[in-house]
């Protein structure tokens, strides 16, 4: 594959869609093909998976089923959009992948790393990003900006505690993966953000970050 997989990734609320848009007009104006999609969605199949998981009708879903339905859009996914678009040397920029898995459903839910890791390798089929901003902000924070956006989905509405284990679940992949995964303070002006998000990308394309 000859193009380049950017994620973005980080709680509710972290300020992931502005920034995924204002990266498109940095790499758009750089003569960049670019592709943006999200997890779980960007398919019609993921869509309609996506309606499912976020509906807080429901709220008793089992985090097994939760799981592999959030592995099943994924799959289609990869191979209906990410896969090819790569394939045709276009920039993907994706709002949430597998990372976002292991922290809301290992982390956040605490179902083991070892499954989470053989479901994203079936699921990815060896598609991952190469680099990924992790948008960190306290869970209260994320929450009372997502919440503002309007009625909480499913996801949305569970506890503080839940999403702030998944924000620690995601600080830990950084820890681990230091890098791929460069973490940004998400609650600095938006216009900071943007401007680390495009000094990190500077290297792996080999152009000026600013300007």
């Amino acid at each position: 594959m000859t193009g380049r997989f950017i994620t973005f990734e980080g709680i509710e609320g972290c300020g992931k869609s502005t920034q995924i848009g204002l990266l498109r007009a940095f790499l758009e104006a750089r003569g960049q093909r670019v592709v943006v999609t999200r997890e779980p969605g960007g398919a019609p199949v993921p869509e309609a998976i996506r309606a499912i998981l976020l509906d807080r009708a429901h709220a008793d879903m089992h985090p097994v089923a939760e799981l592999l339905l959030y592995e099943a859009a994924r799959a289609q996914l990869v191979h209906e959009v990410i896969r090819p678009a790569l394939e045709a040397g276009a920039v993907v920029l994706c709002d949430r992948f597998a990372d976002s898995t292991t922290a809301y459903q290992g982390a956040g839910r605490g179902l083991p790393r070892d499954a989470l890791d053989s479901l994203h390798r079936l699921a990815t089929q060896g598609v991952w990003p190469d680099l990924t901003f992790l948008l960190d902000l306290p869970a209260g924070a994320g929450l009372e900006r997502a919440r503002g956006r309007g009625e909480a989905d499913r996801i949305e509405a569970e506890s503080i505690a839940f999403h702030e284990r998944v924000r620690q679940g995601f600080l830990g992949l950084a820890a681990g993966e230091p890098q791929r995964i460069k973490i940004i303070d998400a609650a600095q002006p938006v216009e900071t953000v943007a401007g680390a998000v495009c000094a990190g990308i500077a290297a792996l394309f080999g152009y000026a970050a600013t300007g």
